[in-house]
């Protein structure tokens, strides 16, 4: 029996890879992170429309960008990593998991270090052709 679960769950990590993939590069694009911040250029533009706010709200803003980004990728940690197994000790099992999200955070940024924004063709094929056959 015990062999039967353990064949289902590796049956289901197959499953989830894919839909992991699209689930993160998702968030990238609602995030209006480097590859597909289409709608604002805010390299060329100065920062964008946040030339318009003061330090304050532009503090403010940038933090509710940043605690988005950490949601996203805390919940993409408990929904495609799992949770850990320390049931014993539950600070253990804190730990795995905002050291999981850290590592996606930190992939996320690297991202938008490291590749260039899409053009709008560009990105209407990796949608088209890349996702729909993903799915």
């Amino acid at each position: 029996q015990t062999f039967n679960v353990a064949k289902k769950i590796s049956d289901l990590f197959f499953l989830a890879s894919p839909l992991a993939f699209i689930s993160y590069t998702s968030t990238l694009a609602e995030t209006n992170r480097a590859p597909f911040d289409l709608t604002e250029g805010e390299s060329e533009l100065v920062s964008g429309f946040n030339v318009e706010y003061a330090a304050g709200h532009f503090a403010l803003f940038f933090l509710a960008e940043y605690a988005n980004i950490l949601l996203i990728n805390t919940l993409s940690a408990i929904l495609f990593f799992g949770t850990s197994t320390y049931h014993a000790h539950p600070e253990i099992s804190s730990m795995v998991l905002i050291l999981k999200a850290t590592l996606l955070s930190i992939i996320f940024l690297s991202v938008r270090a490291s590749y260039p924004r899409f053009r709008y063709d560009q990105l209407i094929h990796l949608i088209s052709k890349t996702y729909s056959f993903l799915l």
